[in-house]
Parts: structure tokens; sequence; C-alpha cells
């Protein structure tokens, strides 16, 4: 339920809406709009008669959310959220790149990485300390000493660091060294680790399972969301077709379908999505066409003897070329390139 306050309601008229509405027995989560203040009230009453809150002094209107996704939803939040990590906003007018290898390999590999993405104007730096494979023989991350590097190479370079989480006990290790926490698709529905995620106030990338609806992965949103974290970015990173042409499907129409479902950002992620490296240009293109409010690309100069995920990697100059084009497309539809 979605509770309109009054403009130029009191704070004392707000608490008392709250502790009404806590009465009643539902969760109470506030949004700060530009122009009015909204609340969203969680919790399944279906017969719960919504007169008892329009009569409460300082209530202008209350509306049902349909959807299963309270918090998610555009209707709980008309103004887009805006992440800020500081300084750089993600879900703004600029479009922001993160950019990177998929696993930290050495020292000199991830500060050569972050010089190039430095260089480029991108303002946040990927790479996986702990890697989630296939198979339990290929090569799965550098641990800790990984997430050493990375802060190191990134703060050397005035760079943010995403990577990704896979486990519950993993959470406070990472939050020593990330600004951003990255849930990879195959976590997509660990509702364990979403929920202490939600406890955190480190912001969160969420990919989208490879099977999973828009519906579903907004529902996994829910979860962070419900258990306090507001700092949420959805990834598009394709899913699973039938299609063997490329590594997954890339979604492009997810980006304006969450864009009118919900108020969070959107990333897209063009090289897990079509898994070779001439293909993901043009879909990096089309993405910032899309709407997409940031973009991950994988980056490395010796793609070659990349420990995984080489042939999807960019090559250094192929990234400046990226990041040329997609200046372009972005200022044709009123946005920049950060």
């Amino acid at each position: 339920m979605v509770i309109v306050l009054e403009k130029n309601v009191a704070d004392k008229q707000i608490e008392n809406i709250i502790k009404h509405l806590e009465d009643f027995g539902f969760a109470v989560h506030k949004s700060t709009g530009v122009e009015q203040i909204v609340l969203g009230a969680i919790g399944v009453k279906p017969d719960f008669d919504t007169r008892n809150v329009k009569i409460i002094d300082g209530v202008a209107e209350v509306y049902r959310i349909t959807e299963p996704y309270k918090l998610a939803s555009r209707s709980f939040q008309k103004e887009n959220t805006v992440i800020t990590i500081k300084g750089i906003p993600i879900g703004g007018n600029e479009v922001m790149m993160m950019a990177g290898p998929c696993s930290i390999e050495s020292e000199e590999q991830i500060f050569t990485l972050a010089e190039i993405v430095a260089k480029s104007g991108a303002k946040i730096l990927r790479g996986g300390a702990f890697k989630p494979r296939t198979s339990p023989y290929a090569f799965q991350g550098m641990g800790e000493e990984g997430l050493k590097l990375i802060r190191k190479a990134a703060d050397a370079y005035n760079l943010i660091v995403i990577t990704e989480v896979m486990e519950n006990a993993q959470i406070d290790l990472i939050g020593k060294y990330t600004d951003i926490y990255q849930v990879g698709a195959r976590n997509m529905q660990n509702f364990s680790l979403l929920k202490e995620l939600g406890k955190t106030n480190i912001p969160i990338m969420l990919k989208r399972g490879l099977s999973a609806t828009i519906e579903e992965w907004l529902m996994s949103a829910e979860y962070i969301l419900s258990n306090g974290n507001r700092q949420i970015m959805l990834c598009e990173r394709g899913i699973r077709t039938f299609e063997t042409a490329t590594r997954n499907t890339f979604d492009l129409s997810a980006i304006p379908v969450l864009q009118k479902k919900s108020h969070l950002p959107v990333v897209a992620d063009p090289s897990h999505a079509t898994g070779l490296r001439d293909k993901v240009l043009p879909m990096a293109r089309a993405a910032v066409a899309a709407g997409a409010d940031a973009l991950m690309v994988e980056v490395h100069h010796q793609p070659e003897k990349a420990l995984s995920d080489g042939p999807q990697a960019l090559l250094p100059e192929q990234f400046m070329e990226l990041m040329r084009q997609i200046r372009l497309i972005a200022e044709v539809i009123g946005r920049k390139i950060a």
C-alpha cells in the first residue's frame, strides 16, 4: 500500500501516520520525493480497509500496489533512484562505465588495466576476486589478496571498485575493500545472501538470473530493499534461450521495461550477454540507445592469457573506441558519458 502525504506535512504528523500503520501491523518505508513524501506500508492484508488510513491527518491519498514487488515499484517512488558513490552518481543523466578484467590475476595486470580504465574516462573498476565457475577445476580467483590488489589499484587511479560477493561469509571481508557489491546471476535468488546484503549500507548491483523473468528479478531486489538497503542497481547480462550463436541472449527490451516498472538504475553487461569480443561494441551502443544508466564491460590487455573469459574481453584500443562511440550516442538522446 502506498500512502501519499499532503504537501508541507509536519514531522509530528508523519510520526503519527507511521505509528498508526505500525499499529495496524505494517512495516513502513519512507520515500522523500521532490514534491511529496510517500510511505510504503508493507504487509499482506487483503481485506484491510484503506479508509482507516485515509482519515489520518496529513494523508492525501492511499493506493494499493498490485505488483508483488512493493519498494522496487515505480508506484512507491516516482523519481528515479540515484546512487551516489564518492561523488559519482549512478541513475542520473550521466551514463556510467564500469570496466576491467573478469578476474584479478596479478598486481601488474590489475594496475595496467586500472590505468587504461582511468585514461578512458571511466569511473568504476571491475574485477573478480572470488569467481563462480561452471567447472570446479577452473580458476576460482585470488581471494582476499585479489581484493587488496584491486583496492590499491583503484585508489591509485581514483576509481570506484565493484566486485562479486558469493556467500554470506564473504560480506564483511569484501565490504572492507569494495564500493559496490556485485551479486552474480547464479546468486540472484540466493535469498539468504540478499537478506544479509540488505542489512549493509554498501550499494549493490543485482544481476539477472540465467532464466529469470523481470518480475522474479524485481522480487529479488525486494528482498534487499525490505531489509533496509535502498542502494540497488539492476544489471541485464543476458538470459538463457535456445539460441547458441552467442553466449546468452541479450534482452535489450528489459531496459525500458524495468524503467517503466521500477525506479532503480539499470546497468547493461554486453560482455557476458554475448561472450564474443566483436559483439560487445554494437550491443553496448544499443544498450546506451535503449536508456541504460551504466555499462559494464570486460577489458584485458592480454586476453589470450586471461585466466577467465578472455574471448569476450575488449582490447584496450577497442575499449577506447567504444568510449568514443557511446559518447556520441549518449549525446543524441540528451545524456552524456561520465
